[in-house]
Parts: structure tokens; sequence; C-alpha cells
């Protein structure tokens, strides 16, 4: 947020700081979330890159289309563990996938 919009914002009352801050949550924890939200949009990147649907993949792991949806979309309640193993079922390796938590992002998933 550029200076002059959050100048305007206190101005007026408003709290303005990071979503950290607002849900109080540790660098750990951030990181974690972050860590997560990276690998759920690398899963789904692979299966779109691969041109499987949720439901093809969901075959493919054993598992169902709402499972699927949940794991891209980060859902609380899916687990680094089986994003780590649904992303080498898509064919990740140990190196792709050290990559992608390395940058914290996902930028070319197949180098």
């Amino acid at each position: 947020m550029d200076r002059k919009k959050k100048k305007a914002l206190e101005a007026k009352g408003y709290k303005v700081g990071s979503v950290d801050e607002f849900l109080g949550l540790s660098k750990e924890e951030s990181e974690y979330i972050e860590l997560k939200l990276a690998l759920s949009q690398a899963l789904a990147k692979r299966r779109k890159q691969r041109d499987l649907t949720q439901v093809q993949l969901a075959k493919i792991l054993d598992s169902s289309q709402s499972r699927i949806a949940k794991m891209e979309k980060g859902d609380p309640t899916v687990t680094l563990d089986l994003l780590v193993k649904s992303l080498l079922a898509m064919g990740a390796t140990k190196k792709n996938i050290a990559k992608m938590i390395a940058l914290g992002q996902i930028r070319d998933v197949h180098k």
C-alpha cells in the first residue's frame, strides 16, 4: 500500500497493518501457510499443464474430486504430506518440490 493511501486511512481512524498482524500469526505460522499455498498452487498448475480434470487426478491419487479441490485451494484440512505425495504422483521430483519450497512461489515446476 502506498504511503498516501495509508495516511488517508489512518487519518480516518483505520488501523493499517499486515494480515499476519491482524490474525496474530507468528513468523513461523505465516511461513507455514505460505508453504502450503505454494504447494497447493503447484499441484493445480501441474494438473492443468497435464490437461487433467480434478476428477481424473482424483482417480490417479485414489481420492475424490472434492478432496482435489480442497488441496488446490489450500484448505486447512489438507496436510503438507498429502500435497507432497500428490505432487510426486504427478511427476514432480524432489528437486522440483525443493525449488517450490525455496522460492515460496510457483515459477516453473518442470525444471
